[in-house]
């Protein structure tokens, strides 16, 4: 692309041209625009077309740095900065929705045992494929046009999930969501550098990755404030019921529609129509961000032109490849293959300790809080008690050998209550819930029973002699309103994402000062450091303490390892390959699902030595990586 007079003369000695005489005809009705620079007395000329010439990729590379240097950073790059905020601000809030609606939807869907947990394995096994898919189609169809589609995808199917009520179409949902969530990171990075000068790219793209700890931040508030609600709830009948976590997954769709609408009004990497061949629809983008620019700091009289004596002259592609698999092979040729192969086991293992302790930690928080409130339990034994009414709750109690007789149990619940070797005698129960309780060999006679929750599930080895149930509750019945660690658990989630602020202001002020395999390195072993000293936790507040430490020193490493990733890979590939790494974070994220989950409540040692080991080992992998510091995008 020649966008001064200096076009003819270099043109004319070079020889060469795209469709010369095409050229000729069409000159006359090429885009012209007015203006005259005084420090450069150059004149913008008609764009007449973009002359072949051979040239490396690291002189085309470095042309397209002058334009963007003459393009400056302004209006448009803010504007686009939070559009795609939003969409990464979406990211965050997937990974934070699957933890906080696991124990809600499974309760809610009445899934057993053997189901549970696959809500948080199947939405990052979407997510790990929808990486790949997107990151590589990016390169194919553009970054901008991905980006809506696979954001439309997660928008629509989130939203589907919180009406849908049979768990397994809950799942697919999700998962479809998932899918399209996991084009976000790997377009989002590859877009936005895209548009940023060398000297403003790491700083940038580390203030991006604020958005994702905003996501995680929107998505604890949220949480805290709408799931532990179980008034926020209505129902249709019997068959159709609509909780408060349910309404929390549809607030946390609305970052994802926003980012849809703004996408609408951004147009598609320069950058990529470039490398596509598409010269006039990136000559018509980069007039628009220098316009952009240049009106916001006053100067709407400075046209768009290069000084330099040379302009882009991108080489027509012959052929682009169809497939995404043939990209994605490029990622394997020399001289990428190297550096895709660290930068894979950088991410996983930085996923694999991130994901695997953010999985344990809170579960861990759960067994103290558990354990702490069955210290609490009060027991009655060979207790009698006759034409008694119950109207208020019972809660945290076992009783043993009880004989009940001609009582009445009307509007109120048993909250983690067991009866054991206990008889019913003529009793009456109506409008009762029963959220943890159970009733272990125990005997009811002349009973009955209105419009409870009490069902087989609750009459463990029990015997119903003359006995009768109307109107049973339908459905598991939500704990929400009661649960007693509710606020503090998400509470304590928004207090770990919350502390990743500092270190993402630091690594954004650092990142092109110290460099990026020093931040990347230096905290993917800080990080493991502290990781191992959850070792010595014996409290919750000193394990709280210990997990926000650890939120803070790794999320460096995370800023690092996203603008690395976006350096190290030319234009053509750049998605395909950032989807890749993507992909492994993720595929990681599922192992430590599976692997910390299964720990719980056995021994800490293993995780705690699991975690600190693979993070230290990634951090020492990422500082062979090449520096991209002075890199311009290829």
């Amino acid at each position: 692309m020649l966008l001064s007079n200096n076009y003819n003369s270099y043109t004319q000695q070079d020889g060469l041209y795209a469709d010369n005489a095409t050229n000729e005809e069409d000159g006359a009705s090429s885009d012209a625009t007015e203006g005259h620079d005084d420090e450069d007395e150059i004149y913008e000329g008609e764009y007449q077309g973009v002359p072949v010439a051979l040239a490396d990729e690291e002189e085309l590379a470095q042309q397209y740095e002058l334009i963007m240097q003459e393009c400056g950073h302004g209006r448009f790059q803010w504007q686009l900065f939070f559009v795609l905020g939003l969409a990464l601000m979406s990211d965050g809030v997937e990974v934070f929705v699957v933890g906080f609606v696991l124990p809600s939807a499974e309760t809610d869907m009445c899934v057993p045992n053997s189901g549970a947990g696959w809500l948080g394995s199947i939405v990052y096994l979407g997510m790990m494929f929808g990486a790949f898919f997107w990151g590589g189609l990016s390169d194919k169809v553009g970054r901008r046009q991905c980006l809506l589609i696979s954001m439309s995808v997660n928008g629509f199917f989130a939203f589907l999930s919180s009406f849908v009520q049979g768990y397994s179409m809950f799942l697919f949902c999700r998962m479809v969501s998932g899918f399209g969530i996991g084009g976000a990171v790997p377009i989002v990075f590859s877009y936005f550098a895209e548009v940023l000068a060398r000297e403003k790219r790491g700083e940038h793209l580390s203030w991006l990755c604020m958005f994702w700890m905003i996501g995680g931040i929107y998505a604890s508030a949220m949480a805290w404030a709408i799931i532990p609600h179980y008034g926020w709830s209505f129902s249709m009948g019997s068959a159709y019921q609509f909780h408060s976590w349910r309404v929390f997954v549809v607030v946390c769709a609305l970052p994802c529609v926003s980012a849809v609408v703004a996408l609408t009004f951004m147009p598609e990497s320069p950058r990529f129509y470039l490398e596509m061949g598409k010269h006039d629809e990136a000559w018509m983008v980069l007039k628009h961000i220098h316009d952009t620019n240049m009106r916001a700091r006053g100067e709407p009289e400075r046209v768009f032109t290069v000084s330099t004596p040379w302009a882009l002259h991108f080489i027509i592609p012959a052929a682009a490849e169809p497939l995404i698999w043939l990209t994605f092979m490029k990622c394997f040729n020399h001289p990428v293959k190297e550096n895709t192969m660290k930068l894979a086991a950088v991410w996983f293992t930085l996923s694999f300790g991130y994901y695997g302790l953010s999985v344990w930690f809170p579960d861990v928080i759960k067994h103290l809080q558990a354990d702490e409130y069955a210290s609490r339990v009060k027991i009655h034994n060979n207790e009698r008690i006759e034409d008694f009414t119950f109207n208020f709750t019972l809660e945290n109690q076992i009783h043993r050998n009880g004989v009940f007789v001609n009582d009445r149990f009307i509007s109120m619940k048993f909250k983690a209550v067991t009866f054991i070797d206990s008889s019913f005698l003529n009793c009456y129960f109506e409008d009762v819930s029963s959220v943890g309780s159970f009733f272990r060999n125990c005997t009811f006679v002349d009973s009955f029973f209105y419009n409870t929750d009490i069902d087989d599930t609750k009459l463990t080895n029990s015997r119903v002699i003359n006995s009768s149930f109307h109107h049973n509750k339908t459905g598991c019945q939500m704990t929400f309103d009661d649960d007693y660690s509710a606020y503090w658990v998400y509470f304590v989630n928004f207090l770990g994402t919350l502390a990743v602020l500092p270190g993402n202001i630091v690594s954004a002020l650092l990142m092109d000062k110290i460099g990026r395999l020093s931040m990347l390195g230096g905290s993917m072993v800080l990080s493991g450091i502290s990781c191992f000293f959850l070792w010595f936790g014996t409290s919750e507040s000193m394990m709280i303490f210990m997990l926000c430490l650890y939120n803070g020193l790794s999320i460096s490493a995370w800023n690092s390892l996203d603008v690395v990733t976006t350096e190290l890979y030319p234009t053509d590939r750049r998605g395909t390959g950032f989807g890749f790494c993507n992909a492994m974070c993720k595929l990681a994220a599922v192992l430590g699902n599976l692997i910390f989950g299964s720990l719980v409540g056995i021994t800490k040692a293993i995780p705690i030595l699991l975690a600190s080991s693979v993070l230290v080992g990634g951090g020492l992998v990422g500082l062979r990586l090449p520096d991209t510091r002075a890199n311009v995008l290829m």
